[in-house]
């Protein structure tokens, strides 16, 4: 898989395909949307993507760079949850 900018990585991740940013911070297998490993985004079959806001406003900071993905996401995004609700939502946890 070749490596693309931030904001293909999104793209591919709303059209369900899977992408890794060229330093592999912000990947997607197509389903899931991971910033350094840490499952930020979800995308359901019927392709609705939902984001969770893992920023110091949303309450859940991570790192400066996690937020700057969020943020990214946040304009290709259907969905913004609270970070405690997305993960706790059945979806977090689902494999693929």
């Amino acid at each position: 898989m070749s490596r693309r900018r931030n904001n293909m990585v999104l793209q591919k991740w709303k059209a369900g395909k899977a992408a890794n940013s060229h330093t592999g911070a912000l990947s997607t297998d197509g389903t899931s949307l991971f910033s350094y490993g840490l499952k930020i985004g979800y995308r359901a079959e019927s392709g609705t993507t939902i984001l969770g806001d893992f920023t110091s406003p949303g309450g859940d900071f991570r790192s400066m760079t996690t937020s700057c993905h969020v943020g990214k996401a946040r304009r290709v995004a259907d969905h913004v949850m609270h970070p405690v609700v997305f993960q706790n939502s059945e979806f977090k946890n689902d494999q693929g």
